[in-house]
């Protein structure tokens, strides 16, 4: 994970550095007059990159594309050209150490040191993954791989290398050779001056082909004048036999007939009087002419091979952007639109001729793929959109799949006022302008960064773009069609819905006058149902129209269907108190006792409302709250201590004393939230206080627990035997072996809470009182509640021993007594921990019901026949034999 943090932010940093300098590059191209047309040797941002910002490199790291060091690298290629003269001529003419020119390669020497020291400062681009690379050991270790022993080597001094080698050795012509290897820098001088386009390519190539038949006469005329040098008979040498001393000649005078000669040999003019004597320059010469066959076969096919075939998108490029030139002259277009067609034709160029072609790679790969790359590059991004806030993962996949990346230069128009909506925009790095006119004024009302969208008015409302929007900057946007966006939609009305709610309140938020006006004229269309986004009828009930809602209904839709939350149309509108969308989905068959997926009837929400027109006409139409889950409205009720919410539950057939879908009573509820009065209008409308929940709780075992006195006393006033209660208790007394007691809790999200005995909490509160360490706290709802007094209690015992012990009188109620349950046939069966049942015989009924087989009998783990359920202790291991 950290591996793939770090490629991902290195590719973001060499992305947007790339990014910077096309910028400057298309800018620039604004500023210059429109017949020049360079192109930048920079690389595009990688798609998805949401930054435009210059990155900033590590400490004492140079980036390649910086200005001062692009200056640097130009001077060492003009010691380069001095370097591919002085050191065939040196080589050749056999120039000593102690000449001028021996001070001038010491210089020339300690330029060329310095740059192999600056170089392991140098980030660099990774060819592979146009990646920025600026950690040191990474370009320490490239640099040591690829040109650092050659570099060393042709930077030694001569007069060191002198020294160290043998004396019958003459090194310096030999090391001053070596220099040669700096000859790369020239050719990659030339390849970026082909690339740009302020200098004629045509002049860049014979440039580069003139330089090169130069240095190949150069060089072959020093070797052969080295050949006449070293012989040991100057007479019987090419320069001997027409000129016998030729030793005694100026220097000057046989440097030029030695390159008079290299070039009738190049040339294949002949040689005249000049031509090889003795064997060695025969062989030499036999060489010679063969490269010189291979040389010119070389310019020849450049000039008519390369310069054709290689340059034909530049040529193509060039003639484009003279026809737009010309087309622009012609129809005397202002300067703006000229600038714009030139930056775009030259932004087009760099993104499909020079080897990216992102457009034409991904149209090239399997459908499956190619949504796999897109939702990998921008599905974070239109994820924050807002007009697409709270739609399905599906619907976001869908449309990121049918999105396209494209790039657009400075200042040119991406949208134009008026225009039809035809795409959707949405901006993943740049910026751009919003624009109005306003009497024939440009004015800049609005400005998009990074995740917005444009556009989507027109294409969502149908009408005319309301803006002209401009880049200010390069920028990279996808483009959604309006056709695949419906499309889309079609399939998915339920996020239609949502996206036309997020549209109409994104418009309601808007100040501009202009806004409010399409809000209006937009929700006018809604109602009359001119609309080409699908809409679902829960989208009507929620904004309350019942126009819309009658239109939708008229056009077939199931008045009982659900949204993505899986609610209906008519609890939405029972809970916002729309009787007129009520009437109307009442009419065209909506069930009013159909259940959500939360268990709420819309009797239930209109009643949550207090929406009595809504009432009426529901309870009319059959609705009756006993088709939901009566339960947990009236712990609702219940738990908001709403005596009139449980009057209107009774009113209206519901039964509160049922257990509600976690199991628990609204009688259990009041008890936790200590709801006195709720507990007794509870108890005098049939609320069992005896009665267990699914957890094995008796509202008076949780009363006694949580040490309601005033419940409690209301309690005994019922009637109940207490010393049959306290008799009850005793003979099912009990010690828990461990915190795994039976729990209460209204939501599947509260912690387990483990039994205290009303002793062991006064216990408890006794030493903390002694110890003098806790201080009563006021009264609130939560210590008040179960889970307050449970945590207070197992604090304090922790405080004390370091962790919870149960007293030794702690007893359990036969009725809450947990056992766990074993099959003796089938190891590969878990235990079940169930409640113990009332008799012998339901024990054994319940473990055919967990194992599938007919126990007979009851054995403890130790293998003791168990015989009467009185022995049996809450905790225990029963294992079940036939």
């Amino acid at each position: 994970m950290v591996v793939g943090k770090s490629l991902i932010n290195e590719k973001l940093r060499g992305s947007m550095c790339g990014m910077k300098e096309i910028e400057s590059e298309i800018e620039r191209v604004s500023r210059d007059e429109r017949s020049s047309h360079s192109v930048s040797s920079g690389i595009l941002p990688a798609l998805g990159v949401h930054s435009n910002r210059r990155v900033k490199l590590r400490p004492f790291i140079i980036s390649y594309l910086d200005p001062r060091y692009r200056t640097w690298d130009t001077f060492l290629v003009v010691l380069v050209f001095y370097t591919a003269w002085v050191s065939p001529f040196e080589f050749g003419f056999n120039i000593g150490p102690n000449g001028p020119l021996s001070i001038t390669d010491n210089v020339v020497n300690g330029f060329f040191a310095i740059d192999i020291v600056l170089t392991f400062f140098v980030a660099y681009l990774d060819k592979t993954t146009y990646l920025i690379v600026d950690d040191r050991k990474q370009i320490a270790l490239r640099y040591a791989k690829t040109w650092l022993i050659f570099d060393v080597i042709a930077t030694i001094p001569a007069e060191f290398a002198h020294k160290i080698l043998p004396s019958n050795v003459e090194s310096y012509g030999y090391v001053s050779l070596l220099r040669l290897w700096r000859l790369r820098r020239v050719g990659a001088m030339f390849q970026r001056l082909e690339k740009d386009r302020n200098y004629n390519y045509f002049v860049v190539r014979v440039l580069k082909l003139t330089f090169v038949v130069l240095f190949e006469v150069h060089f072959a005329g020093c070797f052969f004048y080295l050949l006449a040098d070293r012989y040991p008979d100057p007479k019987k040498t090419w320069l001997g036999s027409s000129m016998a001393d030729f030793h005694q000649e100026p220097l000057l005078d046989r440097y030029v007939i030695s390159i008079y000669w290299s070039i009738v040999t190049a040339t294949t003019t002949g040689y005249g009087d000049l031509h090889p004597v003795n064997t060695g320059e025969m062989v030499f010469d036999i060489f010679f002419v063969l490269f010189n066959l291979g040389l010119n076969s070389y310019i020849i096919g450049n000039m008519t091979n390369l310069i054709v075939q290689a340059t034909f998108r530049t040529r193509k490029f060039r003639e484009g952007l003279n026809a737009a030139s010309s087309f622009a002259k012609r129809n005397h277009l202002p300067a703006r639109l000229q600038d714009q067609m030139i930056a775009h034709l030259s932004l087009r160029y760099r993104t499909d001729s020079e080897g990216l072609q992102q457009q034409e790679t991904l149209d090239a790969l399997p459908k499956a793929i190619r949504s796999s790359i897109l939702h990998f590059l921008f599905y974070s991004l239109v994820d924050k959109v807002y007009l697409f806030q709270g739609v399905s993962n599906d619907l976001l996949f869908q449309l990121v799949s049918e999105m396209q990346a494209e790039y657009f230069p400075p200042r040119e128009d991406i949208i134009l006022r008026n225009e039809a909506p035809t795409d959707l925009y949405i901006l993943v790095n740049g910026a751009m302008e919003l624009i109005k006119h306003r009497n024939g004024i440009e004015q800049v009302v609005g400005e998009c960064k990074t995740g917005d969208v444009c556009g989507e008015v027109g294409v969502l409302c149908y009408r005319p773009q309301i803006f002209t929007v401009r880049t200010k900057r390069l920028s990279q946007l996808l483009r959604l069609n309006r056709t695949a966006f419906l499309n889309i939609l079609q399939a998915n009305v339920a996020d239609g819905t949502i996206i036309m709610n997020n549209l109409l309140q994104h418009l309601k938020e808007q100040k501009d006058p202009v806004m409010q006006e399409i809000l209006t004229d937009t929700e006018h269309m809604l109602a009359h149902g001119r609309m080409d986004v699908p809409l679902s009828l829960c989208f009507a009930a929620s904004r309350e129209d019942d126009l819309l809602l009658h239109h939708l209904l008229r056009r077939g839709l199931d008045p009982n269907e659900l949204d993505s939350n899986g609610r209906n149309a008519l609890n939405i509108s029972a809970s916002k108190g729309s009787l007129e969308c009520v009437l109307q989905l009442l009419d065209y068959g909506a069930n009013p006792n159909r259940r959500d997926s939360e268990g709420n009837v819309p009797l239930w929400d209109a009643l949550l409302g207090d929406h009595e027109p809504v009432i009426k006409a529901l309870v009319d139409n059959g609705a009756t709250l006993s088709s939901g889950d009566v339960g947990q409205y009236a712990c609702h009720a219940a738990e908001q201590n709403n005596i009139e919410l449980l009057e209107k539950i009774i009113k209206f057939g519901g039964d509160i004393t049922l257990l509600n879908s976690m199991g628990t009573t609204a009688l259990h509820t009041a008890i936790s939230e200590d709801n006195v009065e709720v507990v007794k209008f509870l108890v005098q409308n049939g609320a069992d206080i005896d009665k267990v929940d699914v957890h094995g709780w008796t509202p008076r075992a949780l009363a006694e627990y949580q040490g309601h006195e005033e419940i409690n006393a209301l309690f005994r006033t019922i009637g109940v035997d207490s010393e049959k209660q306290k008799t009850h208790h005793k003979s099912a007394s009990l010690t828990l072996e461990m915190p795994e007691a039976p729990y209460l809790k209204k939501y599947s999200s509260e912690p387990t809470m483990p039994h205290m005995t009303p002793d062991q909490k006064t216990s408890n509160a006794t030493e903390a009182d002694l110890g003098g360490s806790h201080v009563r706290s006021g009264a609130n709802s939560f210590q008040n509640s179960l889970a307050g007094i449970i945590t207070t209690g197992m604090r304090q015992n922790e405080e004390i021993s370091g962790h919870f012990v149960p007293p030794p009188d702690f007893v359990m109620p036969r009725e809450h007594a947990r056992v766990i349950l074993r099959c003796t046939e089938r190891d590969d069966v878990e235990g079940k921990l169930v409640l113990l049942p009332g008799n012998f015989q339901d024990l054994l009924d319940l473990g055919f019901q967990k194992f599938g087989f007919n126990p007979t009998k009851v054995l403890t783990k130790d293998g003791a026949l168990i015989e009467e359920l009185a022995v049996i202790r809450d905790g225990d291991h029963l294992f079940l034999a036939s």
